[in-house]
């Protein structure tokens, strides 16, 4: 399927920071995020399937870019406000991050 150039812009990806991560318990893949897109939008609660390759300790003060302006759901019973992105080589998550250090909230384009 393709999507059109402006369907692509309607997607808000920032760079946000992750500020605590943790096992969602009864869940085998499952980590709950808090993240800072800095002063403009804050904090964001990001639920995550990358457990199984991640351990939460690995992942706080990392940046990655999240897709912020999808509709929130809940996971399990823990509410998700975005996306995180990652690639996926091998059948295995590895998250994308900017070369050098950027502030929270930084516009991917």
């Amino acid at each position: 399927m393709n999507v059109s150039y402006d369907h692509f812009l309607k997607l808000d990806i920032r760079i946000g920071q992750i500020l605590t991560a943790e096992k969602i318990e009864g869940a085998d893949k499952l980590l709950k995020l808090q993240v800072d897109f800095g002063p403009e939008i804050g904090h964001r609660q990001i639920v995550s399937g990358i457990s199984q390759w991640y351990k939460p300790a690995q992942l706080i003060g990392a940046q990655a870019p999240f897709v912020i302006n999808l509709e929130p759901r809940v996971i399990r019973g823990v509410a998700s406000q975005g996306m995180i992105l990652a690639a996926a080589p091998d059948n295995k998550a590895v998250i994308l991050k900017p070369r050098s250090k950027v502030a929270p909230g930084t516009k991917v384009r």
